[in-house]
């Protein structure tokens, strides 16, 4: 067990998962310190963070409020936006960057953690799903380590306990079914807002809930999970389990299956990734065994669900297409959000960019970008 404090740049801190990395920050006064803090646009609660956690740098990502923060942290912290000010904090002097900030805006900062060697937590999966190879060569070269904070791959990381992916048979991803687990296709075209921001067992971010509800967040993991635990798609399954307790399973090859359970409270993945090696005690809720009733498992439904099919159909062309993915998706959720588009026009929208992309079959990171920004021009050109 390690005794030094560890610094902590945080990524995205006014976030769901952000929200949740500086309360576990604030119960292990001993162990973690933020040093760097980030928001893309709510100067608001970025403001009574900074004044709480006093770090040495806060970035805001928006010129609206950046005058009155930069007044109100005078003298106790350094404000620095623009469009390097994530690169600089990723890698600068930390002992873990941590992101939680989603979307595209999280790829080239993590890029730059990563050539620097840092330990990175990852709670944003997209820069992974757009840039795996790409990600994994970085790190290679660096000696960067990245830790999952995803409750499906921190599952897997605790299952595999450091054993080769040539011993994995299978690789299980979890997933509760999202709030239209129960709902007929024919009637998503009638569903409202509220049912679809409405999980049933985790309170996340809009736009990751939306991706819980078309069961995008599957396909997405899917992708990510084969490069950070180099397991290939065809040894990736994906397993509705409504009880969300347990979170990833891994089959070897000898026949045995690891499993990882705990309360659906993101809080366990995220002490697990800020305190990686050390196991740490915790006050979190507890699994009750003796109130468990039923662990109940099943296929998921492609035909309701194409978005899973896709993902899979992205990964197994590689190049450029998962960028594109990524990139369709990010847009056609923000659309959905913004009241433009229909639930039922997500995947039709994202679909339509996968067709008619032009890949490039071995990628470098600016076709990456340009291929995700294209997908996310095209589709809200058609929005």
């Amino acid at each position: 067990m390690t005794n030094k404090i560890k610094d902590i740049v945080l990524l995205g801190s006014t976030g769901s998962v952000g929200c949740n990395v500086l309360d576990v920050v604030e119960r292990y006064p001993d162990r973690f310190r933020v040093t760097a803090i980030s928001s893309r646009a709510n100067a608001t609660l970025l403001k009574e963070q900074a004044e709480k956690f006093r770090p040495e740098k806060v970035v805001m990502g928006s010129d609206e409020g950046l005058t009155s923060l930069k007044d109100s942290l005078a003298g106790t912290s350094e404000v620095i936006s623009g469009s390097g000010a994530l690169e600089e904090i990723a890698a600068g002097a930390a002992d873990i960057v941590f992101f939680a900030i989603s979307g595209t805006a999280a790829l080239k900062p993590l890029i730059a953690a990563l050539k620097a060697g840092k330990t990175v937590a990852l709670a944003s999966k997209e820069p992974v799903v757009s840039a795996g190879m790409l990600i994994k060569e970085i790190a290679g070269e660096s000696g960067a380590r990245i830790i999952p904070v995803d409750s499906e791959h921190s599952a897997v990381m605790q299952c595999l306990a450091g054993r080769s992916s040539d011993e994995v048979k299978t690789l299980y991803l979890t997933g509760s079914g999202g709030p239209l687990k129960d709902r007929a296709a024919d009637e998503f075209g009638s569903v409202t807002m509220e049912e679809v921001l409405a999980h049933p067992k985790w309170d996340m971010g809009r736009k990751i809930t939306v991706d819980s509800a078309t069961l995008m967040n599957k396909g997405l993991e899917v992708i990510e999970a084969r490069w950070l635990f180099d397991v290939p798609e065809d040894r990736i399954k994906v397993v509705i389990h409504p009880e969300a307790i347990i979170h990833s399973m891994v089959e070897f090859v000898d026949g045995t299956v690891s499993a990882c359970l705990f309360q659906p409270d993101m809080r366990f993945p995220i002490l697990k990734a800020l305190s990686y090696p050390d196991v740490v005690e915790n006050d979190f809720p507890r699994l009750d065994f003796s109130e468990i009733k039923d662990l109940s498992f099943g296929s998921p439904d492609r035909k309701t669900f194409p978005a899973l099919d896709l993902a899979f159909e992205a990964l197994g062309k590689g190049g450029t297409y998962p960028a594109v993915l990524n990139g369709a998706n990010e847009a056609a959720v923000s659309a959905f959000l913004d009241g433009k588009i229909a639930f039922t026009d997500i995947i039709k929208k994202v679909k339509e960019a996968i067709t008619s992309h032009k890949a490039k079959k071995d990628p470098t990171l600016e076709d990456i970008i340009d291929s995700e920004k294209w997908a996310y021009e095209e589709v809200m050109r058609s929005c």
